[in-house]
C-alpha cells in the first residue's frame, strides 16, 4: 500500500476522532468564561495542523 493511501486513511480516521473529542469537550467549555472559550476554540482549531503536517511530510518521502 503506498504511503499516500496510508496517510489519507490515517488522516481521515484521526481527524474524525479529533473532531469528536473537541466537540464533546466543547459542551463543557460553553459553561466557562468567554476568554476560556476563546482560548479553547483557538487551540482546538489549530492543534490538528501539526500532526497533519507531519503526516503529509511522511507521505511525501520517497520509498527506500
Amino acid at each position: 500500500m503506498p504511503r499516500t493511501a496510508i496517510a489519507a486513511l490515517v488522516f481521515l480516521v484521526g481527524f474524525t476522532a479529533y473532531v469528536a473529542v473537541v466537540v464533546t469537550l466543547a459542551d463543557h467549555v460553553f459553561a466557562l468564561h468567554w476568554i476560556v472559550q476563546a482560548a479553547y476554540f483557538i487551540v482546538a482549531g489549530v492543534a490538528w495542523a501539526w500532526p497533519a503536517r507531519a503526516l503529509m511530510f511522511w507521505a511525501a518521502q520517497p520509498r527506500k
